[in-house]
This record gives structure tokens, C-alpha cells and sequence, in this order.
């Protein structure tokens, strides 16, 4: 059958309210809030987000024509995304084609930084090959990553919301060496983008970090993450807000590995665990961007709870 699938029903029953999603994010992003997903290649939002009708070939579901064309859909009810697939490569000026013409030009997209860029050595993984456990030459590498990325995303400038340097739990680096690395990198960025940083590791939340980030205009990344504090409590951090720019990333409860959340939530088709710390601290970001004027990224992900899209409509409520 390769990739298609029995089309059971013209669409599943579903009391889920896209239209009402689609107006909400809408009214915020008017005023510089942009709410979207990690990502959005999701059959478990067919009958929430998407529309199973259009996705079938000869009355059958194609997960093939769903992955390839789906964005234009989400795209309809949703004003940004984080694009987390640069993470693993620098695409190709033909993949950014193909990918900006999916998306009206109102839309903002939050990229990854690849990590060729952010990891300084390599992880312990099969997918790494002979490159695992060695150092990469190429980490905080301004020069490449204008030439491989910045380069090729010129023409879509307009609709890059923020780009995301995420920077994995660094083992054996104490927070004065992440410092002395990272502030002549930020200082050698091309101007012009909204750069923001994501950390894994707590002890880097100090005010040296902070005020490093601000001397470079770039963003702290509220994140909800496995071993980081609760948004609320970053929050709560006075230098923590390093630009004029809010980001936060909704990925994990506290406590949680990728792997358990996996498990558990797939096939992200609806909530299995309401997480209220952070919903409570999303909730505190868009507040603040309302009332302060500033522009806000909020990135939800489906391991958080189970579901972004239900996530997301319980904390624009």
C-alpha cells in the first residue's frame, strides 16, 4: 500500500474549535504575539487542525501528500512555528523556497540554529558515526553560520521571527568559560536578525549570562525543559528579560525525558496530562508582552501535554 492509508470517515468527529484557535492567535498576533507549534507534521491533529480530505489519493489517506503540503493548512490558523528540523542540517536555498511558499507572508517562522554551530562536542550516538564523542571544530562558528544559513534566508528576513541557538546540558563547562565563549560570537553576528539563546544548564541562569546577552541584544529563552527551572521562576529572575524580544519554548515537564514523553503522549491526538506550571508561566509571558507592547515567540510542544493545539487554546482562554 505504501504510503496510503484506509480512509475511514470524510473526517473524524472532533469537538476541538480550530476556527476559534484561528481567531485568537489571530487578535494576538496583530499585536506582535505569535503562538505556534514546535513543529506541525501531526496526524494526530487530523480532525483538529487539519482536514483529512485533503490529504487522500484515490480515497486513501496519503501520509506522504500530508507531510508535503500540511504547512499551508497550519499556516491557515496558526501565525508561527519553530522549525526545529535546522537543528540537524543547513538546508538547501531550494528547501527554503519550497518552505516559504507554504506560508502567507503575515506568517513568522523561529528556526533552530543547526547544531554544527551550538554542540561543542559531538553526542555519543549512532546517528553521529565516527564524529561521536569528538570535538567539533565548527561550534560557535559566526563565520559559517552566515555563510551556510544566514546567507541563504536573506530574501525571507522579513518573515524570520527569531532564530534559536540551543545550547544542549553542557558537561565540564562552568558558567564563566560558557560566557567567555559565547560573548565574542554574539559580538560577531550579522545585525539585522532577532537572535535568542537557550540553555540546559541551570547554573548558567547568573547575572553575568544575562547581562551578556543583553549587551548584544539577544533573548533569553524562557524554556520548560527536563532539568531547567519553571518558567515562572525564570521569570521571576530580574536580569531575565535581556531584550525588548520575549521567547519561550514549552517542551517537557520538569522531571521528564524526551523518551518517557515519547512514550507516553504519541500520538499527540489530545491532552493526557495537564501540566499548570507551565501553562501558568506562558500565560505570565503573554500578559506581559500585552501590557509592556513587546513582541513575543511562544513555541508549544506536543510531549509537554499531549497535545500543542489544546495546550494552546487553554492558555490564550
Amino acid at each position: 500500500m505504501g504510503d496510503y492509508l484506509p480512509l475511514f470517515s470524510q473526517e473524524e468527529p472532533t469537538d476541538f474549535d480550530r476556527d476559534l484557535l484561528r481567531d485568537r492567535l489571530h487578535t494576538l498576533s496583530a499585536r506582535n504575539i505569535f503562538i505556534g507549534g514546535s513543529s506541525w507534521k501531526y496526524e494526530g491533529w487530523l480532525g483538529q487542525i487539519y482536514s483529512r480530505s485533503r490529504y487522500q489519493v484515490r480515497g486513501r489517506f496519503s501520509k506522504r501528500l500530508f507531510e508535503d503540503t500540511c504547512l499551508s493548512e497550519y499556516a491557515g490558523i496558526f501565525p508561527t512555528v519553530c522549525g526545529d528540523f535546522a537543528f540537524y542540517q543547513f538546508p538547501t536555498e531550494a528547501f527554503w523556497a519550497k518552505l516559504f511558499r507554504q506560508t502567507p507572508e503575515g506568517f513568522r517562522w523561529g528556526f533552530k540554529i543547526p547544531e554544527q554551530i551550538t554542540v561543542p562536542r559531538w553526542p555519543v550516538h549512532p546517528r553521529y558515526g565516527a564524529l561521536a564523542g569528538r570535538e567539533n571544530p565548527t561550534f560557535l562558528d559566526a563565520a559559517l553560520l552566515e555563510q551556510n544559513l544566514l546567507r541563504a534566508l536573506e530574501p525571507y528576513r522579513k518573515q524570520t521571527g527569531v532564530l534559536i541557538f540551543e545550547f544542549g546540558t553542557m558537561r565540564g563547562v562552568n558558567p564563566a568559560e560558557f560566557i567567555r565563549l559565547l560573548d565574542p560570537f554574539l559580538s560577531q553576528l550579522p545585525p539585522g536578525w532577532r537572535y535568542a539563546v537557550e540553555v540546559r544548564n541551570v547554573e548558567f541562569l547568573r547575572p553575568d549570562y544575562f547581562a551578556c546577552l543583553r549587551a548584544h541584544e539577544a533573548t533569553h529563552v524562557y524554556n520548560a525543559w527536563t532539568r531547567m527551572p519553571e518558567i515562572v521562576d525564570q521569570l521571576a529572575i530580574p536580569e531575565s528579560q535581556t531584550s525588548d524580544l520575549m521567547v519561550a519554548r514549552a517542551l517537557l515537564r520538569h522531571g521528564r525525558s524526551y523518551e518517557d514523553a515519547v512514550r507516553q503522549f504519541t500520538p499527540y491526538d489530545r491532552t493526557r496530562e495537564v501540566n499548570e506550571p507551565v501553562r501558568r508561566g506562558l500565560r505570565e509571558i503573554i500578559d506581559i508582552a500585552r501590557v509592556d507592547g513587546r513582541p513575543a515567540f511562544l513555541f508549544v510542544n506536543n510531549r509537554l501535554e499531549g497535545n500543542s493545539p489544546a495546550t494552546i487554546v487553554a492558555i490564550t482562554d
